[in-house]
């Protein structure tokens, strides 16, 4: 048994020590940060305002934006704190609730991709149908279900986190993440780490399968279709999706499934900065330059703004 104290507070480490970095860092950060705050408030107002954008698409669109201010907010405006004022300290309790609502948000996301790659599959396998499967309710229901499938995979592990004993306070990260605590525990970091890759591939295989299995059937169906023009319109309504997607896996699987290496908290700590507030930002822009709907959503909110304006 290792000697060890009560850890009342941690020190966050950071991302680097240089001061022209961290200036640099901050600017990127803020910037990216506003960025993804407007983007995503622009869509959320766009379908609570636009009588067009009331299509289950766009219901788990605006609940998917609300994730990612959510999900982003959750760590960087802390972060951002921190480089300017030079203070790394973060308390027990808001280490922990940081490091809740950050998996708890981040969780979600994925089981919502997933959902809204299972109502393409209907939109585009099941036309005729897609307004009588897809109505308001089955869409709540789904969203509902995301949250509370998250909550009762995450939860427990967080739970089991509250008994360990730390002999260190300093992270070696620039928030709480759930890796760079346990390594600083003075706990058997065995079991926790076995059940929470357990959870880990739990989310993965569950969500991917679903998202695997609906873009199969997709793709099964648009080839199908006698002419070019249907092929592009119905792979068209689906690119925004796929390209989202594609970067929130590719970061997970480069972060928690790629072979450990000299640099891997370094590593680490860059690919998170890409998932924590470069992909939040992109999100919104995916989804509205490739998307005519909202393109003209906006015009015509933009209109209406003039208009009172003058008035």
């Amino acid at each position: 048994m290792r000697n060890h104290t009560p850890v009342f507070s941690f020190i966050l480490q950071g991302l680097t020590d240089n001061l022209q970095m961290q200036i640099l860092t901050f600017i990127f950060l803020l910037i990216t940060y506003m960025l993804n705050i407007i983007g995503n408030l622009v869509i959320i107002t766009l379908i609570l305002v636009d009588s067009h954008l009331k299509t289950a698409m766009y219901f788990f669109l605006q609940n998917f934006s609300f994730l990612e201010i959510s999900f982003t907010s959750a760590c960087i405006p802390r972060f951002l704190y921190s480089i300017l004022t030079g203070d790394r300290t973060i308390t027990y309790n808001a280490c922990l609730s940081q490091l809740f609502f950050t998996y708890m948000f981040g969780v979600t996301e994925f089981f919502l991709l997933a959902t809204m790659s299972y109502d393409r599959y209907v939109a585009i396998c099941k036309p005729l149908h897609y307004m009588t499967i897809m109505n308001h309710r089955f869409c709540k229901m789904l969203t509902f279900c995301c949250w509370i499938t998250t909550f009762l995979i995450v939860f427990p592990p967080f739970c089991l986190g509250l008994n360990l004993e730390f002999c260190d306070s300093v992270i070696d990260h620039f928030f709480c993440d759930f890796y760079p605590l346990l390594k600083i525990s003075c706990s058997d970091p065995w079991f926790m780490e076995e059940i929470t890759l357990v959870c880990c591939v739990l989310i993965f295989i569950m969500t991917l399968t679903c998202v695997v299995l609906s873009y199969i059937c997709i793709i099964r169906t648009v080839l199908r279709f006698p002419s070019a023009q249907q092929r592009t319109k119905a792979f068209s309504t689906c690119s925004s999706h796929f390209i989202v997607v594609s970067i929130t896996y590719g970061s997970c699987i480069f972060v928690y499934i790629k072979p450990s290496s000299k640099d891997e908290v370094t590593i680490n700590k860059q690919v998170v900065i890409l998932t924590t507030s470069i992909s939040p930002m992109l999100n919104p822009f995916i989804y509205t330059l490739r998307n005519k709907q909202v393109k003209q959503a906006f015009k015509d909110l933009l209109k209406r703004i003039l208009l009172v304006s003058k008035n």
